[in-house]
């Protein structure tokens, strides 16, 4: 137990006789993983709100006017049993001409001069959660145009297929500037605890020649280093924390995106807790890459 207070005290120490050093490379951790956090956030938001469009979306299975109500039934079935499909609701064509009159009064009195019902018979979809992905929903359509009696399968592929490639770029953007970031917060934290080590190394000699063990040596300056990366993501998170609030109360300010700031959320607390966690590991990955370093250059 005193081993352990005396070496927490060290870490403390040397975090407070080089307090101009250890503040820059807080800051300058705090600056990189918010980098991060700005990316990570955008995705977290168009995931969820792929995810909620994704949900509202449903695929219109149109049926041939000539088709029998035997033939019909037998569609209805078949597509009853596909595990693929959630929730199915029959749409005649009596009943497609009035929801048409009642969305588009204005403009019903053009189907008047055509004598009879244009529209024809549907099946509204509702595919199940686990096959609303565009690749998943893109086969299903495929699969489905093949059934007999079927004459179009439509939904919005387009607008689908678009989201789904923003999140994809959002995501491969968020790992690269996340690497790159990291990178860049390992060697600042590596370079603060260089700097820490030259400036005891007289220190560090005299503890080697009394017969201190290496790790003995080297745990404060490892607990130094994770503690810079625990602080630096803290502050990252509340600088997002801040700067997120701030971006919901202008959107919510803004009219033309009502309701937008409604669906924006903040990272969940296990996230905010794994980002430190994350900030520790680098820290501390650091560290003992500048102890192996100075030890390089004491040999």
């Amino acid at each position: 137990m005193r081993r352990l207070l005396y070496l927490l005290r060290e870490a403390v120490v040397n975090v407070l006789t080089n307090r101009t050093t250890t503040l820059v490379a807080v800051a300058t951790t705090a600056f990189t993983f918010a980098c991060v956090g700005v990316f990570l956030l955008l995705y977290v938001n168009l995931r969820a709100m792929a995810s909620s469009l994704e949900q509202d979306i449903q695929v219109m299975v149109y049926l041939q006017d000539d088709l029998t109500e035997q033939a019909r039934t037998e569609i209805e079935q078949q597509l009853k049993i596909d595990r693929a499909i959630g929730s199915l609701t029959f749409v005649s064509k009596e009943r497609a001409l009035a929801d048409f009159q009642a969305q588009f009064p204005s403009e019903s009195r053009l189907l008047q001069g055509l004598g009879q019902n244009p529209l024809p018979a549907s099946f509204v979809v509702t595919l199940a959660s686990e096959s609303r992905s565009s690749d998943a929903m893109r086969r299903w359509a495929n699969r489905t145009q093949l059934i007999p009696g079927v004459s179009q399968v439509q939904y919005n592929q387009e607008w689908v297929e678009a989201l789904a490639g923003i999140v994809r770029y959002i995501e491969v953007a968020a790992i690269i500037v996340g690497v790159i970031l990291s990178a860049a917060s390992v060697t600042i934290i590596a370079n603060t605890i260089r700097l820490a080590l030259y400036s005891r190394r007289e220190e560090i000699e005299i503890l080697s020649l009394i017969g201190a063990s290496t790790t003995f040596i080297r745990v404060p300056y490892l607990l130094e280093g994770a503690a810079l990366g625990l602080c630096g993501s803290a502050l990252s998170l509340a600088i997002l924390k801040a700067g997120f609030e701030l971006f919901r109360h202008q959107i919510h300010s803004a009219t033309r995106f009502l309701g937008v700031d409604a669906l924006l959320t903040f990272f969940s607390v296990d996230m905010c807790l794994v980002l430190m966690l994350v900030g520790l590991f680098l820290g501390s990955a650091g560290s003992f890459l500048s102890l192996l370093r100075f030890g390089e250059g004491r040999a």
